[in-house]
């Protein structure tokens, strides 16, 4: 993980200044036509794409949001920096935008730290006016080890070294709901057996509208009480991606080096019969065995 990934406000201003900044806004087109940082673009896809984890799934994720980047000019010199109404707000949209980034290579990319409520706490302006934009040639490069397959996570259930993490919400993690869409928008609730969870929200410090990771001592101690540990292997999930992607930019800031999100999280795995789940009361995290 980069040594810079959460830009302050005043950051963020020096690089407007500067000329050398395309800001990324991941809400909805109806907010960001209500006001916006200047010189940003909006890029819902980010927060609502449901990625599939398959070859063909992977290409279709990997060629969508390179164009996506491209035709908004991240030309591989300017840098990405993500953001959304904060950092609990959107179920971790500006982190996804981060990691997908990441995951296709592009060389600088950062988060708004504590997104529009810190800008507009900072006194920072907003503008209804549309970026110009000039489309360009994204630099696509991917980095496949920041991603996790479905039978990445399948593999992992008969693994000795492979950790995974679940942070979804705790009606989720019970199997009392199978999204944040709706108790039955996906057709199976539960967790993949042998994970072990914490709430996405339990990374963060909350004081009203805003929020901020907590110290990477106070993430590494969270993390230990799951036997979670900087050097193990972890794979994280949630419903698709984006709450992973918060944790893994905290854990990551934490001193976390073997970080696997998987993208395609609950909203894949759920859809397919043959993958197992555990759901009801959890019993223990108890390594999978095939019958």
């Amino acid at each position: 993980m980069p040594a810079e990934v959460l830009y302050s406000p005043e950051h963020v201003r020096a690089l407007i200044n500067q000329n050398d900044v395309l800001l990324i806004d991941v809400r909805s087109e109806e907010d960001f036509a209500q006001g916006h940082i200047p010189g940003a673009v909006n890029m819902h896809d980010i927060f609502t794409y449901l990625a599939e984890t398959s070859d063909a799934g992977l290409q279709t994720l990997q060629q969508k949001f390179s164009s996506l980047f491209g035709s908004f000019g991240l030309d591989g010199t300017k840098k990405a920096i993500v953001y959304e109404d904060a950092l609990h707000t959107r179920y971790g949209a500006s982190c996804r935008g981060y990691w997908i980034l990441q995951y296709l290579g592009y060389p600088h990319v950062g988060i708004l730290d504590g997104g529009l409520q810190a800008w507009r706490a900072y006194g920072g302006t907003f503008t209804t006016d549309q970026t110009p934009i000039t489309p360009t040639q994204f630099p696509l490069r991917i980095k496949a080890g920041l991603m996790a397959t479905r039978q990445d996570v399948f593999s992992a259930l008969d693994s000795s070294t492979v950790k995974l993490l679940d942070n979804r919400d705790k009606e989720e993690w019970l199997g009392e709901s199978s999204s944040p869409y709706g108790v039955d928008f996906a057709p199976r609730k539960g967790r993949i057996p042998g994970a072990v969870w914490i709430e996405w929200y339990e990374f963060m410090r909350l004081d009203g509208v805003q929020s901020a990771f907590k110290s990477s001592d106070a993430i590494r101690d969270l993390a230990a009480t799951r036997n979670l540990f900087p050097e193990d292997d972890i794979i994280i999930y949630c419903f698709k991606g984006a709450r992973a992607a918060n944790t893994y930019v905290a854990l990551a800031s934490a001193g976390f080096q073997n970080l696997r999100l998987y993208m395609g999280s609950w909203n894949e795995w759920s859809r397919n019969p043959d993958m197992p789940i555990e759901d009801g009361l959890p019993r223990a995290a108890i390594p999978y065995r095939p019958r």
